[in-house]
């Protein structure tokens, strides 16, 4: 399991993702540009004494990363609140990818295409998103337990 971040706008919104995913064990994408330094020395300089734990791989742009993406085969599951299908009624498999979008702005309509699949938080009508690092937590939650992917 993974998580994809398209062109994340906010430092610590990425850094709360970046450790979670490096305590869950799963590897992140950052796809380029970023509304931030996102060097190694940047990160670190930030507090983000996790960046060792983690699997990180930077893109240079959308293009660059759906040709790795799609190189390994796997399904690239896009977190939206456009989505019909509710996260928890997705059968989720070990070897997806979880794409989150921008904070400011979500991701294109072309991105939405290029996903095998979109998922959505159920929330209360009238409010418009969750925080990204919290939806992520949420929906990699779900998606671990049902692949039994925790960590021992």
């Amino acid at each position: 399991m993974r998580f994809a971040l398209y062109q994340p706008d906010i430092a610590q919104n990425t850094g709360t993702i970046l450790r979670l995913a490096a305590c869950m064990g799963v590897g992140v994408d950052v796809i380029a540009p970023t509304g931030f330094d996102m060097t190694d020395r940047a990160l670190r300089r930030a507090g983000l004494d996790y960046l060792a734990h983690v699997e990180l791989t930077r893109h240079a742009s959308l293009a660059d990363f759906l040709a790795a993406q799609r190189c390994d085969g796997s399904r690239l599951v896009l977190l939206t609140t456009r989505a019909e299908m509710l996260y928890t009624s997705f059968a989720f498999q070990a070897s997806d990818w979880l794409l989150l979008g921008r904070e400011s702005a979500g991701v294109p309509e072309s991105v939405h295409w290029a996903s095998s699949a979109r998922v959505r938080i159920p929330m209360r009508a009238g409010l418009r998103s969750l925080n990204v690092a919290v939806a992520a937590a949420m929906v990699l939650g779900e998606a671990l337990r049902q692949t039994r992917g925790f960590p021992l």
